[in-house]
């Protein structure tokens, strides 16, 4: 999945937390993207087997796009809290440089950083 596709589809999770119903114009809104660029990700994502089909124009999370929306945001949440630990930045720094390497980091180190905040959370 492109960096794009993983923008849009935490943005839906996130949106569907607060909100019952998300549509693509409230991910257009959120993201500040026209309508149609929403649409065009909508159709890649369904494509992708992401979004459930509903039969109206709410957009729903299937079970595998819910899977990795949540594995999205937990990677995000503990990137951004290990910077916060480790290189002394505020939230707002962390949590934006946390959204750019997200993406990037291996699974390998993404395991590594979450057994540290595991080990400095225990010792305290």
């Amino acid at each position: 999945m492109q960096q794009s596709g993983v923008t849009y589809l935490e943005t839906i999770y996130l949106l569907s937390c607060q909100k019952e119903r998300v549509r693509a114009i409230d991910v257009a809104n959120a993201l500040g993207y026209s309508k149609p660029s929403v649409s065009r990700a909508m159709g890649k994502l369904k494509a992708e087997g992401m979004l459930a089909e509903t039969g109206n124009l709410d957009l729903v999370l299937s079970k595998e796009g819910l899977k990795k929306a949540k594995q999205l945001v937990e990677r995000e949440e503990l990137i951004a809290q290990f910077l916060m630990m480790t290189a002394d930045v505020d939230e707002q720094t962390a949590q934006a440089d946390a959204g750019a390497l997200a993406y990037h980091v291996s699974d390998k180190t993404f395991r590594g950083i979450k057994q540290f905040i595991k080990q400095v959370e225990e010792m305290n």
